[in-house]
């Protein structure tokens, strides 16, 4: 049998449909949940059926040290300013193994910037000014 070991949290890549990103440092993948909907009719046993329901998928968290770059705030800015159909982007989470090849896949559809940080100043810190972004969407999937 073929031996799987866990893939390590530190080698990733992002794929934004149109936009040309430097790397992320941290991407936190959202939880996906289906409602659950309990039902029972009265000629039935005495216990309640359980039935799927609305399906939810958590938003996406991106980070990243700031850097000259404004596309990620004008990516959100086209949010702010109502043009929320031109904003709507298909993102690809991919994660590698030491080696570099791809191992991991996740589709994050129709997503769009809810939340932008441009991160916190300190004047007598040493560390990297960070940039996150927060995206909602419409689906969370793992091909591969």
């Amino acid at each position: 049998m073929a031996r799987h070991d866990p893939l390590g949290n530190f080698r990733f890549r992002l794929e934004i449909d149109g936009l040309v990103v430097a790397g992320f440092s941290e991407v936190s993948i959202g939880e996906t949940s289906v409602d659950v909907i309990e039902y029972r009719e009265g000629n039935e046993p005495a216990h309640v059926r359980k039935l799927p329901g609305l399906r939810k998928f958590a938003n996406v968290i991106l980070k990243r040290g700031l850097t000259a770059s404004m596309e990620l705030y004008e990516w959100h800015k086209q949010v702010l300013q109502g043009q929320i159909a031109t904003a709507r982007r298909n993102v690809v989470v991919v994660v590698e193994d030491e080696a570099g090849a791809d191992q991991a896949r996740f589709v994050v559809s129709e997503a769009w910037p809810a939340k932008y940080e441009a991160g916190h100043l300190n004047a007598k810190g040493n560390e990297v000014l960070i940039e996150t972004l927060e995206l909602a969407n419409e689906g969370i999937e793992r091909v591969q």
